[in-house]
């Protein structure tokens, strides 16, 4: 005998109910963890960032020998696996991925060992391990990237695998694809940067290309037009320079000429001329953002978001996912920031290098009013070592115009090798260096007179 058509009616509206409710509590979870700006100890951060904090407070000074070692058993198993080809990683798909890479990644993450071990013992030349040069990176930098790694790529699945990603692609992609010319899940990548930071917008972008979700210009778009450092951190690039009580206006001074680059930029190359393929070996998961006549975008969305989170039967998947999303960034990206990162500001602090790059931006400067434009034309170019380095050089310039321009530049400019360069280069997000050269310059021409003329509209 069948049940009753009310007690039928009753079971549909509590699986809808449930349904509805897998979806919607890990989506909330993700979204606070990694996106909703929160104030803890006098600063304004978000969750995962205080989470990452907690763990350099408590086991800090141990952070640079843990990632030496770590390192280390990187080097040792990508020569153990590029010699002997042992079944045991070759056939495993993850293991493989990480460890059987060419010789060129094979060089630099040897290099990044070197580095590494001579930074920790103080062993050879100064220039590598200075205090502004490989301690910059394993004392101050790598810390932050091993915390930071750990917490996002645990709660990763969060934002990934419940249909928050599909419900945002639905609702948004008709702003994110005339504007940005991306798929409107992409929002998630861009929010998750310009509110959290920009490593973890590298770090999603690279594994949602990875899992065939962005073709090879989506990601390379995504990843060096919003991996923008957060909030916090532009915060204290303005007090280095004694502005912070410009907050306000230096934001929104970001925020504009950001979007003007993210408009511009993929519409020209290199970024224009990647092609529309995807990553190589991932399966084709391109979303339907078409939404079907009669459907609004929201419920379409949600209808999409309900079904990805009923794909997610057991946790032990998640956790396991987790747990490689960490492996994958602390021996896969590490090194390489390592190696780069520390050459990168070997460069810039032992050789006139940059001043001499510079030396073209002194009559742009001189002609844009900009005072002490000398002094300025080689902050200006600096940053693309580290993004830190024109507010420390030019923290001493006494025009508070020039002070300004130079902090907005160095945020704006984003694409700088000690860290979101670094990571951009080892991850799969298919831009090389001369690539990452050239944007770096393209947004420094587009967005440096959109920075003066704000900055005399408030000086």
């Amino acid at each position: 005998m069948g049940l009753p058509k009310q007690q039928i009616d009753d079971q549909m509206k509590q699986t809808s109910s449930s349904r509805l409710m897998k979806f919607i509590v890990p989506s909330l979870i993700g979204i606070f963890l990694f996106m909703i700006p929160i104030s803890y100890d006098g600063e304004i951060t978000i969750p995962v960032a205080i989470l990452a904090g907690m763990l350099q407070d408590g086991i800090g000074p141990h952070i640079p020998k843990i990632m030496t070692a770590i390192i280390a058993i990187t080097v040792i198993g990508s020569l153990g696996t590029f010699l002997f080809k042992p079944k045991a990683i070759v056939n495993k798909p993850f293991l493989n991925t990480l460890f059987n890479v060419n010789i060129v990644w094979q060089l630099i993450r040897l290099v990044g060992l070197i580095f590494a071990v001579m930074t920790l013992f103080k062993l050879g030349p100064e220039a590598v391990w200075s205090e502004n040069t490989g301690q910059l990176l394993l004392f101050d930098l790598i810390p932050v990237l091993f915390s930071v790694f750990l917490f996002a790529g645990l709660f990763l699945p969060l934002l990934f695998n419940f249909g928050l990603l599909e419900l945002c692609g639905a609702m948004l992609v008709k702003v994110m694809r005339p504007v940005f010319k991306l798929p409107g899940r992409s929002s998630i990548d861009c929010l998750a940067s310009w509110l959290g930071d920009g490593t973890i917008g590298v770090l999603l972008t690279n594994k949602q290309y990875e899992e065939g979700y962005y073709t090879k210009r989506e990601a390379a778009v995504i990843g060096t037009t919003f991996s923008v450092v957060s909030i916090t951190f532009a915060i204290v690039v303005l007090a280095q320079v004694d502005l912070a009580h410009m907050i306000v206006p230096y934001y929104l001074t970001v925020v504009l000429a950001g979007l003007v680059c993210a408009i511009i930029i993929p519409r020209i190359p290199p970024l224009s001329r990647k092609p529309d393929t995807y990553y190589e070996g991932a399966k084709e998961n391109v979303a339907d953002e078409v939404i079907p006549e009669g459907q609004t975008p929201f419920r379409f969305g949600l209808k999409k978001a309900v079904e990805r989170a009923d794909q997610n039967k057991k946790a032990a998947p998640l956790v396991k996912e987790g747990i490689q999303n960490v492996l994958d960034m602390w021996m896969g990206v590490v090194p390489i920031v390592m190696a780069i990162g520390t050459s990168a500001l070997m460069v810039a602090e032992f050789t006139p290098f940059f001043t001499y790059l510079g030396a073209p931006f002194v009559p742009i400067l001189e002609l844009l009013q900009v005072p002490y434009a000398s002094d300025a034309a080689q902050t200006i170019v600096i940053g693309f070592a580290d993004m830190f380095l024109p507010s420390i050089i030019g923290a001493g310039i006494e025009s508070e115009l020039t002070r300004f321009v130079i902090a907005a530049m160095s945020v704006i400019q984003l694409i700088y090798m000690s860290e979101v360069g670094g990571l951009l280069l080892a991850s799969k997000i298919p831009v090389n260096f001369k690539e990452l050269v050239i944007i770096f310059f393209l947004r420094t021409f587009i967005s440096l007179p959109i920075v003066v003329g704000m900055a005399h509209l408030m000086f």
